[in-house]
């Protein structure tokens, strides 16, 4: 049982509250604190916390507390983590783990010194349909991963702090790319090394410093492409949708608008129906399990699991720092226009990595390039010799 800190009372805090309440159910919410009195009485209230503060520190020292939750906006994180440095609690943090590379780096080296449990809370690794993929993908089905592309985007966040550039560390790449950049790292494999990225950014609609809008792509050592899209000018909701194609086949998911649960009404409206849902009447689509599908459930249960069993858990704050700085070369390509190398101080995978041989034989002086049934019955396949290069095709009746 843990007995838990949470530091932030706002929108992500609530999520997280509901979900540890919900699935593992022994561990209790202990403290709570907030820069809001307000926020932080009607918290205390919903959750019945026994213990309230407005100071991070005298959350983080509570002799009742043993286990930390950083809910609080990007700027407040390192502050907060080093809080449970000096008093040795186990601290989790929500995404990302700091603004940049640097200020995760120096988060990730504090813990690690300090020798405490460190937990990165993606939850979008957690999905259900998260979780399917990647035990098809490990059970071989999909062959060598080739490219993994992710989506997340939506109408903007919910509080002011997001907006400002210098506060929250960037736009819609320091919100949303760090969930996608981790979905197709994990398809990939987290052991595979990122090269390179090539992004663009803009700030299209929305009348802030910062991009609403961005696509990269990440270069793996392997020769994998990992994709991501976000903006915060999408209209109609959140969007989270994955792709994955490999040499054998092929994976797409839809996690959040259409998951088979469509409702209409011309009424007076529906209430809630999901998060960053824009309208609760006409066609609506709800979510069955939010907490479940979107990851929060399972990732809580690895998380207290991983501290009970004194292991590390799957998304650590090494995994927070690999992400900043993939997203610091985005940042930097996005200017430059150019492929641009992602700078990791530490890298914990492999090596070297050499492209793997996904060539087919035919025959022993033949390569098949492609067989397929044609739509007039005949089976065909595109050959290709061995010995000089030629490409033709062969028809079998």
């Amino acid at each position: 049982m843990r007995n838990i800190a949470v530091l932030g009372a706002g929108f992500i805090g609530r999520f997280y509250a509901d979900a540890i309440r919900s699935q593992r159910s022994r561990d209790r919410l202990v403290m709570v604190q907030s820069r809001s009195e307000e926020q932080c009485i009607s918290f205390a209230t919903k959750y019945n916390v026994p213990h309230r503060t407005l100071e991070i520190e005298a959350a983080v020292n509570h002799p009742d507390v043993d286990t930390i939750i950083v809910a609080l906006p990007n700027h407040l994180h390192k502050e907060a983590i080093l809080t449970c440095v000096k008093y040795k609690k186990a601290v989790l943090c929500t995404k990302p783990l700091g603004r940049n590379a640097a200020e995760a780096l120096s988060i990730l080296h504090a813990v690690e010194q300090a020798g405490i449990f460190n937990g990165y809370l993606e939850d979008l690794v957690y999905t259900p349909k998260f979780l399917k993929s990647q035990e098809i993908i490990a059970s071989g089905a999909l062959g060598k991963i080739l490219w993994a592309k992710s989506r997340e985007a939506h109408p903007g966040p919910h509080s002011e702090w997001f907006w400002n550039k210098e506060l929250a560390g960037g736009g819609a790449i320091i919100d949303l790319a760090c969930h996608c950049i981790e979905v197709s790292r994990s398809f990939i494999g987290k052991d595979i090394r990122p090269l390179e990225i090539m992004c663009w950014a803009d700030t299209q609609v929305k009348p802030i410093d910062a991009e609403d809008h961005a696509i990269g792509l990440v270069k793996y050592a392997n020769g994998a492409i990992g994709q991501f899209e976000v903006s915060w000018a999408f209209r109609g909701g959140l969007d989270l949708r994955d792709e994955v194609m490999g040499s054998e086949g092929t994976i797409w998911s839809n996690g959040f608008m259409r998951t088979g649960l469509e409702v209409f009404t011309s009424g007076q409206g529906a209430g809630y129906s999901a998060e960053k849902a824009e309208s609760d009447k006409g066609w609506i689509y709800p979510i069955g399990d939010e907490l479940n599908d979107l990851g929060y459930n399972h990732m809580f249960t690895d998380m207290f699991n991983a501290l009970d069993n004194d292991r590390s858990p799957k998304e650590s704050f090494y995994d927070g720092y690999i992400i900043n700085a993939i997203m610091d070369a985005a940042y930097t390509s996005a200017k430059s226009k150019k492929w641009e190398p992602i700078e990791l101080a530490i890298w914990r995978g492999q090596e070297h990595h050499a492209k793997e041989d996904l060539l087919v034989s035919y025959d022993d002086t033949h390569w098949l390039i492609k067989e397929e049934i044609t739509h007039y019955g005949v089976k065909k396949m595109i050959l290709k010799e061995k010995s000089t290069g030629r490409i033709f095709e062969r028809t079998i009746e």
